[in-house]
């Protein structure tokens, strides 16, 4: 109050400016403080989101299959040749490459998701991702349970949502089966698109050829 200075008009136009700037510094200086803390926070929002997301992705890719074949065959196409060649049944080198091209894209599909969890995961899920990893490497068929369950609850966890009731019975849950019909459509469209485009160009060329004939045939009998 000693600073505040009101005995004169050039006195209270001093303090009124000073009180003012002191006021704007204050404000500035607030607002600068806040605008960094919610550019951090939406910064680490959108981390978590990233990071959920990706996890959420492999959880499915991981645990989408209920029944069926919930193993995961490392076996390479290279391995399957190889297979083929020294078997003696020509039927059965046959249909290995066919049977197994499901199981390959299910491989591709598992390896790419635990490359994401080794990324982005905890370190429970590191340590259950590495082991699967390297067992893939090592040529033998591994399960994703275990690591779908670590998943599962800590994507709840994270969600805040409860766990799991306990009366709940969840079977074991492998690898989501790759659908194949899709790209054999589309690659069967597109032939198809293909032979009705030659097929019209034939008709047409063919069309042409009727047109242009009579008038050659005036022509000549004309000039005799």
């Amino acid at each position: 109050m000693r600073t505040m200075d009101f005995s004169s008009w050039q006195g209270a136009m001093t303090t009124i400016v000073g009180l003012a700037v002191f006021t704007l510094l204050g404000v500035g200086i607030r607002m600068l403080i806040m605008q960094t803390i919610q550019q951090r926070r939406e910064r680490m929002n959108r981390q978590i989101n990233e990071r959920l997301k990706t996890l959420m992705s492999a959880y499915r890719t991981l645990g989408g299959s209920f029944t069926g074949q919930l193993t995961v065959d490392p076996t390479h196409l290279r391995d399957l040749r190889q297979g083929a060649r020294a078997a003696p049944d020509e039927g059965s080198a046959l249909d290995a490459p066919a049977s197994s091209d499901r199981s390959r894209r299910i491989r591709d599909a598992v390896e790419a998701a635990l490359a994401d969890i080794l990324l982005l995961g905890t370190e429970e899920h590191c340590r259950l991702a590495g082991q699967a990893a390297a067992d893939l490497a090592a040529g033998r068929p591994i399960h994703t349970a275990d690591l779908v369950i670590s998943l599962r609850g800590f994507i709840r966890a994270a969600l805040d949502l409860g766990p799991v009731p306990g009366d709940v019975i969840i079977p074991l849950q492998g690898p989501t089966r790759a659908q194949a019909g899709a790209g054999r459509g589309k690659g069967d469209a597109d032939r198809g698109g293909n032979k009705g485009a030659a097929t019209e160009m034939e008709g047409g060329s063919g069309a042409m050829g009727i047109q242009v004939a009579p008038g050659m045939g005036r022509n000549e009998g004309g000039h005799a």
